[in-house]
């Protein structure tokens, strides 16, 4: 009985303080300024109102209306199917908005936690200690005070292993439409369903991948049939395009080193793990188990990606480090709870100097490191373990 109360009444509690901030929140809007989400919301409203959710002198005044003190627009340049959950978003008063949507990623937050320690068969009345590990991971806080939408992609990446643990491989390919809201960040994952498929006939997640994904792509485009040539154009006419953002992976420190001018170096990384990938998959593809897997596809595609990650994008990490949690719990923890301090306590000390997104590259290849040295039991996993 105490251990069906037990997480009952702590859900309880956490949803009542979330909602008290909320309130708050609303009643103060000079208390928690918006910053990162006001890019969907304006976004969100050009797009049911007519205008290009991708034009830099639509979406200025609207994010500077919202209370976003800036002279340049915080751009979305996310594909036009993430306006389907931008739009809901626009249709609400700003304040409210930005309410909703914090109080969205606390619970897409607890709700990852929850779906993943049922997925990895830890004990439920331990599942405080995934709360908490999530919780307390700085990139989490990253999100939620910035009001990006990474941890959105993070929910996608525990609904896809809890529905295919499960055999729901439709309904998984449908929550991987989340995680395609920044797809270069799972880049290995794409690859590795389109090649289950074949090799494993399940095609019913690729064909709920397809069926969510229309959907979401069509929705705006109801509102807006030229949303797609808007965001190409967007792209094409950007002052600092993918090429020159200074974003926190691997290909970029290999360009800051060796040449700034060589934007193919930020590809160098991806080669290596497309190639490890092949590999990988030769030995485990006929046996492949995607909960198991997972993790550490995300993980290497984050740290391989060839643009696009940033500090509030680490929150991704949780899957690798949820699953060891999950996996270690009853065992020896000690060392992997002292790393994972380390890690926050440094974060912590960074955000004091202010330091931006660059300087926390370490962050996702040190987690992947020890996430491969850390494994409980020997497992068919990307890196070894």
């Amino acid at each position: 009985m105490i251990r069906f109360l037990l997480p009952l009444v702590s859900g309880v509690v956490l949803l009542a303080l979330v909602g008290v901030a909320g309130w708050y929140l609303s009643a103060n809007p000079h208390v928690w300024p918006p910053d990162d989400y006001v890019e969907y919301w304006a976004a969100g409203r050009l797009n049911l109102t007519g205008g290009n959710p991708y034009s830099a002198d639509e979406l200025l005044p609207l994010e500077r209306f919202a209370g976003r003190d800036t002279d340049e627009a915080i751009m979305m340049w996310n594909p036009p199917w993430t306006l389907t959950m931008a739009m809901p978003l626009g249709a609400l008063p700003p304040r409210l908005g930005q309410v909703v949507w914090l109080v969205l990623s606390f619970a897409a937050v607890a709700a990852s936690v929850w779906l993943l320690w049922t997925t990895y068969s830890a004990p439920a009345e331990k599942r405080w200690i995934g709360l908490a590990v999530a919780f307390t991971f700085v990139p989490t806080l990253f999100v939620l005070q910035s009001g990006q939408i990474s941890a959105f992609l993070l929910l996608g990446c525990a609904l896809f292993a809890w529905c295919a643990r499960r055999g729901f491989h439709f309904a998984a390919g449908a929550a991987a439409v989340l995680v395609a809201v920044k797809p270069h960040l799972a880049y290995l994952l794409w690859l590795a369903v389109g090649l289950d498929a074949i090799v494993n006939r399940r095609w019913r997640i690729v064909l709920g991948g397809v069926v969510m994904g229309v959907a979401a792509t069509v929705i705006p485009m109801v509102l807006n049939p030229e949303v797609w040539g808007q965001y190409i154009e967007a792209y094409r006419s950007s002052p600092v395009p993918p090429s020159k953002w200074v974003s926190l992976t691997l290909g970029v420190v290999l360009r800051l080193a060796w040449g700034t001018d060589h934007f193919w170096l930020q590809f160098l990384p991806m080669l290596v793990a497309l190639a490890g990938f092949g590999l990988h998959w030769k030995k485990h593809g006929k046996e492949w188990d995607w909960a198991e897997q997972l993790p550490s596809l995300v993980a290497c595609s984050f740290v391989t990606a060839p643009y696009g990650a940033w500090h509030f994008d680490l929150v991704l990490m949780l899957l690798p480090i949820l699953h060891r949690a999950a996996g270690l719990v009853g065992r020896r923890w000690f060392w992997p709870l002292v790393l994972l301090a380390t890690v926050n306590i440094t974060m912590l000390a960074m955000t004091r100097f202010q330091l931006w997104s660059f300087w926390y590259c370490w962050v996702a290849p040190l987690v992947l490191v020890g996430y491969a040295f850390t494994s409980p039991r020997r497992s068919a996993a990307l890196v070894p373990a």
